[in-house]
């Protein structure tokens, strides 16, 4: 029997997506208590009881200077920005992604500048943008933008390409206008494909908040994560690390759970 055919039971795909984390989190441990054995002050691997209480008293008591609780203030801090800018980045992808695979002619005027742009690192970009925009709220949400929309536009005008023929020259010959072509064809095709490309954009998104609530920002989850390294405070960085990446894990499901819920025909489609 060939082993890519062997398909592993429901029980057996919940343990082995299960071992990895179990091992990993053993894995923890262990060298944590290896550690604070050796020294009891070792802060780079700081126990789970410590993080635990780090969590407690970020979470659930409010900070004796400005009253507020800080793991959720950074929260939704962090969240806003994300918000606004993918939902700039989705409306400017999904406009122009339509527009240069559907148009040959805004295709040959865009396609290049966007191709050449979608190289440019936009973390290279974010001392620009700070002394343009200044420091405030514009400026992170600008270089989530930048970062995130060239990507989705080149995908999206490439994935509008690859419809069929067939499908643009009937409609035309039932009379259908261009605007037609676009509303009524073209993006309901695109919509559940915009959802792809976007989930696999929220892992970049994220690295382009973090970078710029580090450098400048007063609340924010990278904010504290960089606000704390330089006491070495690991108990704060690991979990606030791993909320990140709880919230884009999160935030993934709800746009799986999305696609599946508001195009039904397109996951039939691809589980076929």
């Amino acid at each position: 029997m060939r082993f890519l055919n062997v398909k592993p039971s429901r029980g057996q795909a919940l343990f082995l997506a299960a071992l990895p984390f179990a091992l990993t989190f053993g894995a923890y441990l262990l060298f944590s208590h290896l550690r604070l054995a050796e020294n009891p002050n070792d802060k780079l691997l700081p126990s789970l009881g410590s993080m635990i209480q780090a969590v407690n008293d970020l979470a659930f008591h409010a900070d004796p200077r400005t009253g507020n609780y800080i793991l959720w203030l950074d929260t939704a801090a962090s969240l806003r920005r994300l918000l606004i800018a993918l939902t700039i980045s989705t409306l400017s992808a999904l406009i122009i992604g339509v527009a240069t695979g559907l148009l040959p002619m805004a295709g040959a005027l865009l396609n290049p500048f966007v191709a050449v742009i979608s190289m440019a690192p936009p973390l290279a970009l974010l001392p620009i943008l700070f002394i343009v925009m200044g420091l405030g709220e514009a400026s992170k949400i600008a270089l989530i933008v930048i970062g995130t929309v060239p990507v989705l536009v080149r995908d999206l005008a490439m994935r509008v390409s690859e419809l069929p023929r067939e499908q643009f020259l009937k409609a035309q010959t039932l009379g259908a206008s261009t605007w037609q072509i676009a509303l009524r064809m073209v993006l309901p095709q695109m919509l559940p494909r915009l959802v792809d490309s976007l989930r696999l954009q929220l892992g970049p998104a994220w690295l382009f908040l973090i970078a710029a609530e580090a450098i400048a920002a007063d609340a924010g989850l990278g904010y504290r994560i960089f606000l704390v390294r330089r006491y070495l405070s690991m108990d704060v960085i690991l979990p606030y690390v791993a909320w990140i990446t709880l919230l884009a894990y999160l935030s993934d499901a709800a746009l799986r759970w999305v696609q599946n819920r508001a195009f039904p025909w397109f996951a039939a489609a691809r589980a076929s």
